[in-house]
């Protein structure tokens, strides 16, 4: 259960931090709860937890669904893409910095329902370069920023994920079982980063790794042609990429006022 108590003690408007609450666990919950679940999961009395909700219904941040659960309303996304345009913008010169020092454009994306979308970049100056258009949305399991970001996730989580968006293979190198991802993601969560081997394009390499802290799974990532991005320029690239990340995480930490 989690707890409004400790939150409130700090000085907040206690029903701003219960609706937020309130908001965060639907979320984590897949965006969908029926009212007896939300009481069992925060530390809220009944009433309140339907006077919060009955003041989010008709604002659009909630809705009810016909088997009357409360769902996660459209108002959000508003909200959630401004959140993600800032995000990006925020992480930029962390990216720069890559690029900067490895000569290969950078990417950040974030885990969006069950696929990535990427968020912001920075272009390598190279005429033979990678490139990404933000907005953009991939899968998880054949991308360096996906896997990087599944590893992050319990092994459930990364089953419903991959088994409801399917697992294409766009190359031969391409994963296409959830045992060949699992195997994969062993892997990753005992080295601390990703590899695109050729999964997503051929003659592409990428490394990736997550940002741990971020308030939505996130995950920064290198990429160019194989040529130039081979295993001397991973050695190089995975402790850049860690002290992005750890940049990353600490730019965008909730702090108190």
């Amino acid at each position: 259960m989690t707890t409004t108590t400790t939150r409130a003690a700090s000085g907040g408007v206690q029903s701003v931090e219960r609706v937020f609450e309130l908001l965060e666990v639907i979320t984590a919950a897949g965006g969908e709860m029926s009212l007896s679940e939300l009481a069992a999961s925060v530390q809220l009395p009944l009433p309140t937890i339907h006077r919060l909700l009955r003041t989010l219904v008709p604002s659009g941040y909630v809705r009810q669904l016909p088997n009357r659960n409360y769902a996660l309303g459209a108002r959000l996304i508003l909200l959630g893409e401004a959140a993600g345009r800032q995000f990006g913008s925020s992480a930029r010169p962390m990216l720069d910095g890559l690029v900067a020092q490895l000569g290969e454009s950078a990417n950040m994306a974030v885990l969006d329902g069950q696929q990535v979308v990427y968020i912001a970049q920075a272009q390598s100056s190279r005429s033979m370069r990678m490139f990404t258009e933000v907005g953009r949305r991939a899968p998880t399991h054949n991308t360096g920023v996906g896997k990087a970001i599944l590893a992050t996730l319990p092994d459930e989580k990364v089953r419903s994920i991959v088994t409801a968006a399917g697992m294409p293979t766009p190359t031969q190198k391409s994963l296409g079982t959830l045992e060949e991802l699992f195997a994969d993601l062993e892997k990753i969560r005992e080295r601390g980063y990703a590899i695109d081997d050729e999964e997503q394009e051929l003659g592409v390499r990428c490394f990736s790794m997550a940002v741990s802290g971020a308030p939505t799974p996130t995950a920064i990532s290198v990429s160019g042609p194989v040529s130039r991005v081979d295993e001397d320029f991973g050695r190089r690239a995975v402790p850049l990429l860690q002290e992005a990340a750890e940049a990353i995480a600490m730019d965008v930490r909730p702090t108190r006022v």
